[in-house]
Parts: C-alpha cells; sequence; structure tokens
C-alpha cells in the first residue's frame, strides 16, 4: 500500500471517531452528525462526542475537549463556527489525531482562503490530513460510518462516489437506495483544502473494498498530479467522472460555491480521454455505467466480437467501435465452423456475426457459449 493509503485510511476507514461540536439541539448539525454515526451503526465506544457544556448527550459522555479522550482518535469530525476551527485543529494536533473532517463552512468560498490556508498550515504542521472545510461529510458502509449529515448511510456495495456538491451527495443517497445501487463510500470533498479528488483517486484505486471510482467535480486544481494517477489508477479500476461547468454562467457559479477554479471544458476532455477517465454526461449515466462495470470484468486482449441478428446494427456497432479504438477479433476457422451450426447458410461468421433476422434465442445462446469458451 502506498503513503497515500496508509494516511488517508485514518480518514476514510477510522476505528475511532471524535465529534467536536457535538450539541445537544436536534436541529444543529452537530447534533445530527453524531445521531447519524450512532444510528449508521458506528460502534458505540469508538464515538466521542466534544462539547464543554454537556456532560452526556445521546447516552454517550461528553469530554471538554479532544485533548481529554482517553483513547487515541483517528478521526475528528469538526462542526464548530468557522472562527473556532483553527484552535480545536490545534486541540487535534496536541491530541495526535491522524485526520479531520471539517463540515464547516465559511473559508474561501465566502473569500476567506487565508483563513483556511491558516487550517493546512496546522494540520501540516501536525501530520493531519484535513478533508473539506464546507463538505456534506463522510458516509462509509464498509464500517457502517455515517460522519455526515446524511439522514441515512447509502446501501453498501463497491461503488466510491466522491463529490465536490454536498447537496448532491445527500439527494444521490435516496436516489441510489430507490434504485438499489450499492455504494462503498460518498466523500463530500467541498473546498478541498488539502485531501482533494487526486489523492481520494489513489487511495479508492488501492481500496480492496472499491471497484469502480466515480465522481461529481465542479474544477481540477492539481492538473498534473490528476492526470499521472488517474492514468496509472484507470488500467486497474474504471474511473467514471460527471463534470459540470461548460457555460460560461456556470463557471460563475463555481465560483461562488466552493471556491474552484473551472477551466476549459475542451482542456478537461482532452485529460481526461489521455487519463482513461470516462466522462459521463448524467448522473443516471454515471451510476449505469459504473453498475456495469462492478458487475462484469475488464475486457483483456484484443478479442471483442459483435453478434447481432442484423447487418446494420452490426455496421454501425463495429463504427463505433472504431471511433473509440476498440479492436474486434478476426474469428479463426475452427471457431467460424462452430458459430455456423447456429446461424441460416446465408449468415456471416466474420465479426460483426450476423445471425440474420432468423436467429432464435437457442441460437444467440448456442453462438455466446462458443464464443465465451
Amino acid at each position: 500500500m502506498t503513503s497515500i493509503y496508509e494516511k488517508l485510511k485514518y480518514l476514510l476507514r477510522p476505528e475511532t471517531v471524535a465529534v467536536i461540536g457535538a450539541a445537544r439541539e436536534p436541529h444543529k448539525i452537530g447534533h445530527q452528525v453524531l445521531k447519524n454515526l450512532i444510528e449508521g451503526g458506528f460502534s458505540k465506544n469508538k464515538i466521542f462526542p466534544i462539547n464543554p457544556h454537556a456532560e452526556s448527550i445521546l447516552g454517550l459522555k461528553c469530554y471538554p475537549s479532544v485533548k481529554n479522550v482517553p483513547q487515541p482518535v483517528d478521526m475528528a469530525v469538526i462542526v464548530v463556527p468557522a472562527r473556532i476551527v483553527p484552535r480545536v485543529l490545534e486541540d487535534c494536533v496536541e491530541k495526535g489525531v491522524k485526520a479531520v473532517a471539517v463540515i464547516s463552512s465559511g473559508f474561501k468560498e465566502i473569500g476567506k482562503a487565508e483563513e483556511e490556508k491558516k487550517l493546512v498550515e496546522i494540520a501540516r504542521k501536525g501530520g493531519i490530513r484535513l478533508l473539506g472545510p464546507n463538505i456534506v461529510g463522510i458516509c462509509d458502509t464498509v464500517r457502517s460510518m455515517n460522519a455526515s449529515f446524511c439522514q441515512e448511510l447509502p446501501e453498501k456495495g463497491d461503488i466510491a462516489f466522491i463529490t465536490q456538491s454536498g447537496a448532491l451527495g445527500i439527494a444521490l443517497i435516496g436516489w441510489t437506495k430507490l434504485k438499489h445501487i450499492g455504494l462503498s463510500d460518498l466523500v463530500s470533498i467541498g473546498n478541498k483544502a488539502d485531501v482533494d479528488e487526486v489523492d481520494l483517486i489513489e487511495f479508492f484505486g488501492e481500496d480492496p473494498y472499491t471497484k469502480v471510482i466515480t465522481l461529481y467535480l465542479e474544477g481540477i486544481s492539481r492538473g498534473r498530479e490528476f492526470y499521472a494517477i488517474a492514468k496509472k489508477v484507470s488500467k486497474k479500476k474504471p474511473i467514471i467522472i460527471l463534470k459540470a461547468g461548460k457555460a460560461e454562467r456556470t463557471i460563475s457559479a463555481i465560483k461562488s460555491h466552493t471556491g474552484s477554479l473551472a477551466g476549459s471544458d475542451v482542456a478537461y476532455d482532452a485529460v481526461f480521454k489521455q487519463a482513461g477517465v470516462i466522462r459521463a454526461p448524467t448522473f443516471p449515466d454515471l451510476f449505469d455505467w459504473a453498475i456495469a462495470f462492478s458487475k462484469l470484468p475488464l475486457p483483456s486482449g484484443e478479442n471483442v466480437v459483435i453478434l447481432t441478428n442484423g447487418g446494420g446494427a452490426g455496421v454501425m456497432a463495429t463504427d463505433e467501435a472504431e471511433i473509440r479504438g476498440i479492436k474486434l477479433m478476426d474469428i479463426p476457422p475452427d471457431l467460424a465452423d462452430k458459430i455456423r451450426e447456429y446461424m441460416p447458410p446465408f449468415g456471416s461468421v466474420y465479426n460483426p456475426i450476423d445471425l440474420t433476422g432468423m436467429a432464435t434465442k437457442d441460437w444467440y445462446r448456442g453462438s455466446l457459449e462458443v464464443l465465451l469458451e
């Protein structure tokens, strides 16, 4: 495992979690995050609410500071006003916390870039990886950890979803549950002051619980690193991205949303193509493709065969394959003889294979079994 995996496992696969800013009032996010952690199934004796004005919340003992927690803390979720975040981050450094998820907003997205930079400086000096700020949180079905203000965890699965929009993440949990689409993780990256999509692609590239990596992005800040990591990871796991920011007005909206620079859409298309990244036009497409990749093995070698019951369909499929750089297999004579058993004399055994309009389900089954051998 790489050093990035070893560092981010404390963020995404923690054993212990502190909620700094846990609140007694049900309408507050600090209460919702704590409640979701408990109801999501994360071990209660591994959750530590931090609130200097409460003895207990939701049946769990509170601590005045993360420094007072008697056990090591892998990850802290920070849900306090922006002005207090630097101070509690210093406490995390002193405690030896390995990673933090900063849900608090009020930084670069409203023009306070220097305050955000200060958080990164504190975290890096203390060896802490920081997710956020301005995020919804993390939903990890591997450890049943709902460290977010999403009301419930997604169904368990092997598709990781990384999103720059927290609101979309919340909406997608309901949508994926309705469609019975399982996720390994849903990670909101917000302003991505430290941990970003590059780090997470590298992590999920090595994560044994993830088969497909999907993302909603508004901008990429580390272009060269993204290209290098995506090109490496896409060779072993599919990466599918829904990239927003085509229209000029959209780019302005993105800048005010997460403070991100959207960049040229044409340039993104070129980089994605060269890195082996698939660009999805819509969310249904993104998840349809992700499901297909998670259920089907990646093809190896130039052994693609097009099987149809009509010449026109075969020709169009062949054209599309060539456009996308997919090379079709040349059918050897012995295989052609076996396929001929499942078509009339005027059928074609040359790739694309045409079983003709007379094809029956038995012919399809027989020819597919021959090809799959």
